[in-house]
């Protein structure tokens, strides 16, 4: 008989499917003047639901542990909640443009399965669970980056995601057969105990891992990022580059952490040298870009390789310092896609570093949150990249990682000069002739841009959130 006790640790879970069921039930039977308020009523429940997040949960193992329930998932996954509360507010235009507006049901409910599947991973105790979750958030994400399916980019982009993730699914899926063989159970617990550095599981690692650096676009995984991200419709580019990495890395760092930490000396290598190559190749790369949106997917892959410097450290401080620098990369990340989202549709679809230049003269405001965003990504002190870069270098610095370091201090100064460039663009260049008026953005994207400055301003100087992290990291 079926133990329905199970399924109290799943709070998160259970109020994102009824919050689908809602809007589901409500995209069918509303009139067609309450679909005009879909958009409202959607933000406002995925709102309320993102504040339940906070309240207190049950915590504990669920299903013989395959699903567990921790301060910590539950405080990931709060995380998720934010940056996608935050893209439901930037896509307004867009869903209300003459191509997607009839399809605003589809796109929110799309979202929330992904973004289950995401949950999924992060509380996976089981490495099936955890492959499941992957594959549940991974399939619905190629329709949303197809999503603007009259656009050939679009199109190319979804058809490019899709086959490289079934790819990874692949590699992935091989390797845990390997690891099965080896040490007998999926069960991360069991894993752990039985752990030995065989040839075998270390073969095994390295196709699992693969299959997760797939979703943080580590190099040479990364060939799929830029020409997705261009493709995509902004809103879902920004869901890409924040949700999906964010849930991929913590997946990444639970599995680490709790099954091969006993063959720690085995994967450290390997972790050391990506970290390099992925934030080199991201950052050289990103200096050619003319499109915006390819200018920030390598970014993405650079600031992707910093989060392995939290991996490598190996410790409760490195699980902390990654964890907050995922949330100041919420806040700093969001707000760039914002802007880019903004002038996009003022642009008519122009995503060119060019249709930036003098932005500053007729868009200020906007242009003044492009900057506090890039130069938090920089990690330009006071902003809380600054705090987020600083944590995670500790944390590396902490473990000998000297060399590590340096190379990553070297890699920021070259960040900062192609982040300036956007900046040389909005204050010192030419106004482009699309931005010679000013123009407005909608209410729900001012909201957006408000929440994320004040992260970016806020966050970094709070220090209550980084020890309270630091305390859930110790409960690991």
């Amino acid at each position: 008989m079926m133990d329905f006790g199970n399924f109290l640790f799943m709070e998160q879970e259970i109020g994102l499917i009824i919050l689908f069921v809602l809007l589901f039930f409500y995209d069918i039977f509303c009139s067609e003047k309450g679909k005009k308020y879909f958009q409202l009523v959607a933000v406002s429940l995925f709102a309320v639901f993102t504040l339940f997040g906070f309240t207190p949960m049950n915590k504990g193992e669920a299903f013989g542990g395959m699903y567990i329930s921790s301060d910590m998932t539950v405080f990931m996954k709060n995380i998720l909640n934010i940056a996608t509360l935050i893209m439901f507010l930037q896509v307004k235009t867009w869903l209300y443009s003459e191509n997607t507006r009839h399809k605003k049901g589809e796109f929110y409910l799309i979202t929330l399965v992904t973004l289950l599947g995401m949950y999924v991973m992060i509380s996976s105790g089981n490495f099936m669970m955890l492959y499941i979750g992957m594959e549940a958030a991974s399939l619905p994400l190629a329709c949303l980056i197809a999503f603007n399916k009259y656009q050939e980019k679009s199109a190319e982009a979804g058809v490019k995601y899709i086959l490289i993730s079934a790819l990874s699914s692949g590699i992935m899926l091989f390797g845990l057969s390997f690891l099965y063989g080896a040490l007998g159970s999926f069960y991360f617990s069991d894993m752990s105990r039985n752990m030995i550095s065989s040839p075998l599981v270390l073969l095994g690692f390295v196709f699992f891992f693969s299959g997760l650096a797939f979703k943080l676009s580590l190099v040479p995984f990364h060939l799929w990022t830029a020409d997705v991200y261009e493709g995509a419709p902004t809103g879902i580019t920004a869901y890409l580059s924040v949700v999906s990495k964010g849930a991929a890395a913590l997946a990444l760092i639970f599995a680490l952490y709790k099954v091969f930490g006993s063959i720690d000396v085995a994967w450290h290598h390997i972790l050391w040298w990506l970290a390099i190559i992925t934030i080199t190749l991201g950052n050289i790369f990103a200096i050619r870009q003319k499109d915006i949106k390819r200018f920030f997917a390598f970014s993405s892959i650079s600031q992707a390789g910093y989060l392995l410097l939290g991996m490598i450290a190996g410790t409760a401080q490195g699980m902390t310092a990654m964890v907050f620098y995922i949330l100041v990369y919420v806040f700093s990340n969001m707000a760039v896609f914002g802007v880019i989202a903004a002038v996009e549709n003022h642009t008519k679809g122009d995503t060119r570093i060019a249709a930036f230049n003098g932005l500053y003269k007729s868009n200020p405001a906007l242009s003044f949150v492009m900057m506090l965003a890039v130069f938090s990504l920089g990690g330009i002190p006071p902003f809380a990249g600054f705090f987020s870069k600083f944590f995670i270098f500790m944390a590396a610095a902490e473990q000998g990682e000297y060399l590590l370091v340096f190379i990553a201090l070297l890699n920021t100064v070259i960040s900062l000069y192609y982040y300036l460039l956007i900046i040389k663009a909005m204050f010192i260049k030419e106004e482009n002739p699309n931005n010679l008026s000013r123009f407005s953005i909608d209410n729900y994207n001012k909201v957006s841009l408000v929440i994320c400055t004040a992260g970016i301003f806020v966050i970094g100087f709070i220090s209550l959130i980084y020890e309270y992290i630091d305390t859930l990291s110790f409960g690991i």
